[in-house]
């Protein structure tokens, strides 16, 4: 079967059918996994995709932005193309990402539960540094964002190329300094051997005091212990958490319980948000496969993402 004339495969849910729809508007029709030359992948676990990678299998879709799963289950074979959901979901994580900091200077979570008519601590995001660490898609989204609130932005990545909307573009060399800057730090970076554990004890104290860290990366970036005795001690004024290490976070874990810390579980982009961007996603990536045109999303096994 040729690109041109792709059947796709779409393993798992499909919620009202948005995915499917997708795939026909992009061009291509719908198959089943034998028939198929294209899989979009929802369907379970890593491993079994196994027995469906037959040799007319030329490109697969996961759903996931993140890909940590399938690089330690050795999945992802040269034979074929494979894709993420790089920067799908970017938009509403933004979103999530700046309602945590206008949450934090407002003493949300504290003021809330506390009944009466009583003053707070509050604070304005103006003129605060931010600073984004993995700053991709949901970087740049939140950069947007962030640009009537008169802040200043700090960009890491991996290559150090300008972020558009930053002040100011780094590399991981400038990761010393964006912590020691920053009022508000952003992890949106995947997991990679050299992320693991990234924000430790020793570059926790290196940040400001008062600082507020954001995670919408993957928990396993941050030391946790590290984080709740930071927060405890008043080094850090508190956390915004879509992931943790662990996750799920155990009921009574102290995170849970400390000040100006908000939880909240891997629900910065929900799956009805998350089902409609994908479906965008995939119906450009079949287009542009049936044409012939670089796919967006491409994983690089080496880099890890």
């Amino acid at each position: 079967m040729s690109a041109r004339d792709a059947g796709v495969w779409i393993a798992g849910d499909d919620p009202g059918g948005v995915i499917g729809r997708a795939v026909l508007d992009g061009g291509a029709t719908l198959a089943s996994g034998h028939e198929a030359s294209v899989i979009v992948w929802g369907g379970g676990s890593p491993e079994s995709i196994r027995p469906h990678l037959h040799p007319g299998i030329e490109w697969v879709q996961l759903i996931t932005a993140g890909i940590e799963e399938w690089l330690a289950a050795n999945i992802l074979d040269g034979g074929r193309v494979w894709t993420a959901a790089k920067d799908v979901y970017a938009a509403p994580i933004a979103e999530y990402v700046v309602a945590m900091m206008l949450a934090s200077a407002r003493r949300l979570r504290e003021v809330v539960h506390v009944p009466g008519w009583r003053g707070a601590d509050v604070q304005s995001i103006a003129g605060k540094i931010v600073g984004i660490v993995g700053a991709g898609g949901v970087g740049r989204a939140t950069f947007r964002l962030l640009e009537p609130f008169g802040v200043r932005s700090i960009a890491l990545t991996r290559g150090g190329g300008h972020v558009r909307g930053a002040h100011e573009s780094l590399g991981p060399d400038g990761l010393g300094y964006l912590l020691r800057s920053s009022d508000y730090i952003v992890l949106s970076a995947p997991e990679t051997p050299e992320t693991l554990g990234l924000i430790n004890e020793r570059r926790i104290a290196t940040m400001r005091r008062g600082a507020f860290l954001v995670n919408v990366g993957r928990g396993t970036l941050v030391d946790t212990q590290a984080l709740v005795d930071a927060i405890a001690s008043g080094h850090l004024s508190g956390a915004a958490l879509d992931v943790t290490d662990p996750e799920p976070l155990p009921d009574g874990h102290p995170l849970w319980s400390l000040p100006n810390t908000i939880v909240t579980s891997h629900t910065a982009c929900p799956p009805d948000l998350a089902y409609a961007l994908l479906a965008e996603r995939v119906s450009e990536n079949v287009r542009r496969f049936r044409a012939g045109e670089p796919l967006l999303g491409i994983i690089d096994v080496m880099a890890g993402y």
